[in-house]
């Protein structure tokens, strides 16, 4: 018997409780109590029991006294109740209560033992949906976004206020600072979060082909269009859709934009047939949204529709505080990932970290630890284990405030682009290493040297 489910039968009438057990013994370990009071002895003392099958009316505690101590002492245990005397608003009660059915006297036997296995099914389908929740709101929620500064304690309290509503939100911050985490972490924490989260990168496609991603096209609707082909917005119905580098999005596509954002509908490339779609709309940018709007390079009446709610994320090198943090965090992702026994990081490793600018922001910093993860071989990681190029950058801790001389002259715009010249200098001018040695994409690389061309170019001007 120990290998199969418990149930436990709690009737004051001892025929009912001899005819149960009878009935459920060949598939289950039943036991039986004559009151609730000796039901609740045999939980708190024996093995768990899986299912409760209790009369209603008892003398002492009723059923449904025994299903709320149930209730609130073993959840995961399965409650049925049993009466004579059925009634609908009993069993309305009986199921807020908690109870999974309500079964009246005389009992079906075949009905019974077909609702006990229903009811153990689903309790372990529940288990697991659970646990994969846990899961992923380990991996996506809050908890995967790391920082104890002033700066992020207030991210984390616009985005506790902001994940139950239906607001569209705008996630604005510097490249590699974690704005699809945030955009995840909204979801999971969501009226929503059971449906999908889909993510487009919007500055990777051409217009023509971000068109089709985003709204799906018809069979035919251009060469190569084979088949019916659903876009984004349908991918995420009863979800959330995350808009990444919205600013990079070219005025025609805008347009569609704002009609999604307005009604919620759409129609495919090359299709008259409109579509209705239930989305939260999150959007991401590493530029300055506003600005572009005064510039014309943005639709002022899609940046209000985007930016309901704005958050901000600083970079990095404006939360120094959160760099021994993050820093922990990746060194036990990457030594679990690499078989590895690290036990921290020595105070000269954490200086020098701490210290650095930091131009790619929180991915640099991961990059940066896992490099240090894989090519360690000691129990801590010490100064001799961070890449060199940091070591140069920082030129020693400074003793004014733990931060380095580096950063202690000039701005933190000219800082960064120091160093990203300096690092492309040594690569000969190869952008693919210099963007490898710096810890940012080849992309974020070409958009910083575009943008400092502009800025000369602006200077020049003047």
């Amino acid at each position: 018997m120990s290998g199969k489910p418990v149930v436990l039968v709690v009737d004051d009438d001892k025929n009912t409780r001899d005819g149960l057990q009878r009935a459920l013994q060949k598939n289950y370990a039943v036991k039986t109590a004559e009151s609730a009071e000796a039901a609740l002895k045999i939980m708190g003392t024996e093995a768990p029991v899986d299912v409760l099958l209790s009369d209603l009316r008892m003398p002492g505690t009723d059923g449904l006294g025994l299903l709320r101590r149930v209730r609130g002492q073993s959840p995961q245990t399965v409650c049925i109740l049993l009466t004579a005397y059925g009634s609908v608003e009993t069993a309305v009660e009986a199921m807020k209560q908690g109870a999974y059915d309500f079964l009246t006297k005389p009992i079906n036997l075949d009905h019974l033992d077909m609702l006990v296995a229903r009811a153990l099914k689903t309790r372990d389908l529940e288990q697991k949906v659970e646990t994969l929740e846990s899961q992923l709101d380990e991996k996506f929620g809050m908890e995967n976004i790391v920082g104890e500064s002033e700066a992020m304690r207030q991210v984390f309290e616009v985005i506790s206020q902001t994940a139950p509503t239906m607001a569209s939100v705008l996630i604005q911050g510097p490249s590699g600072t974690g704005k699809e985490l945030v955009a995840q972490a909204i979801h999971r924490l969501s009226l929503r979060g059971k449906g999908p989260f889909v993510a487009v990168h919007c500055a990777a496609l051409s217009p023509t082909l971000l068109e089709s991603e985003l709204f799906g096209h018809e069979k035919g609707a251009f060469t190569g269009a084979s088949a019916l082909r659903r876009g984004r917005f349908e991918m995420a119905d009863g979800g959330t859709l995350f808009l990444d580098e919205i600013s990079e999005v070219d005025p025609s596509i805008q347009v569609k934009l704002l009609r999604v954002l307005e009604e919620r509908t759409f129609e495919r490339v090359g299709g008259d047939e409109t579509i209705e779609v239930d989305i939260r709309i999150i959007a991401a940018t590493n530029r300055d949204l506003r600005a572009y709007v005064e510039q014309g390079k943005f639709r002022e009446d899609l940046f209000f529709r985007l930016n309901v709610v704005d958050i901000t994320l600083p970079p990095l090198a404006g939360r120094a505080g959160d760099i021994p943090l993050l820093a922990g965090r990746f060194l036990r992702e990457y030594c679990e990932k690499n078989g590895k026994s690290i036990e921290g990081f020595t105070p000269d490793a954490v200086s020098l970290l701490s210290a650095y600018a930091w131009p790619g922001n929180v991915r640099e910093l991961r990059n940066t630890v896992e490099k240090m993860v894989v090519l360690s071989r000691s129990d801590k990681l010490s100064a001799r284990d961070v890449p060199a190029n940091i070591r140069e950058a920082v030129k020693g801790p400074a003793a004014v405030g733990g931060r380095s001389q580096i950063l202690m002259t000039g701005s933190l715009a000219e800082t960064e682009r120091s160093k990203i010249m300096a690092v492309l200098e040594k690569n000969g001018g190869n952008r693919t290493r210099a963007a490898e040695e710096l810890g940012i994409s080849r992309r974020t690389l070409h958009r910083k040297l575009r943008e400092y061309r502009e800025r000369q170019a602006q200077e020049a001007e003047t």
